[in-house]
């Protein structure tokens, strides 16, 4: 997230990782000509007051999935739930452009796609316009100089509060236990949301209409217990 106020405010915002991994595919690459000028949100416009004017299609609500990596989870919402509207942002070359090669193969119109900084975003998006944000396996900044990346913060719960609308959901899923502990311990003195979860299943399995990602089944294979949770804003 975010890069604002100059070097100092821009590392305390900074939450995503590596910018590029391996070389893309051609095909990949050739979409970021092709593909992503139609589907990429042009920030430097007002973003419309009702986000459903982004879809070709009429949408019934719109969320928006960030980080999304291999977008697996992403693809398969937008293919599951076509009058819904998805917006998924990632700052990794790599993940957009496995999301371009699948959106350009399932041509899903349902989607739309912001490369760069999540901090942009948010502050772009109007007020109360999500219904949901899906937040799934965030790089958690083990190394207690780099919490202050970590995506879960006191401060960027406000901003996610202010784009979703009243009992808008927060969904979160981590293999790291310290980071759940993290996130649970500033969603619980946040006064925007609440832990929906009334039984211990309800963080230890995952929601009814979850994706699984070849993230978590990497997870799961080296023995680390994923984490679920649905935070609803009040």
């Amino acid at each position: 997230m975010g890069q604002h106020k100059g070097n100092k405010d821009q590392s305390l915002r900074a939450f995503f990782g590596r910018r590029k991994g391996h070389a893309l595919k051609p095909r990949q690459a050739a979409l970021f000509d092709t593909a992503l000028p139609h589907l990429a949100l042009d920030l430097t416009k007002p973003a419309p007051a009702d986000l459903r004017a982004l879809f070709a299609n009429p949408s019934c609500e719109v969320r928006l999935e960030i980080g999304f990596g291999g977008a697996e989870h992403l693809i398969a919402q937008a293919q599951a739930h076509p009058r819904s509207g998805f917006i998924g942002s990632d700052a990794f070359v790599n993940a957009i452009g496995k999301a371009l090669a699948a959106i350009d193969a399932g041509k899903l119109a349902n989607l739309r796609l912001h490369f760069g900084d999540a901090s942009a975003l948010l502050d772009w998006l109007p007020a109360g316009a999500l219904a949901r944000i899906d937040l799934l396996y965030p790089d958690p900044w083990p190394k207690r100089r780099h919490w202050k990346r970590r995506f879960i913060q006191d401060d960027s719960l406000k901003r996610l509060a202010r784009i979703l609308t009243i009992r808008g959901e927060l969904r979160f899923a981590t293999d790291i236990a310290d980071y759940a502990a993290w996130a649970l311990a500033r969603v619980l003195r946040s006064k925007d949301f609440t832990w929906t979860a009334e039984r211990a299943d309800d963080w230890r399995k995952p929601w009814p209409d979850y994706s699984a990602t070849r993230y978590e089944a990497k997870a799961k294979r080296e023995g680390r217990v994923p984490a679920y949770f649905i935070f609803r804003r009040g």
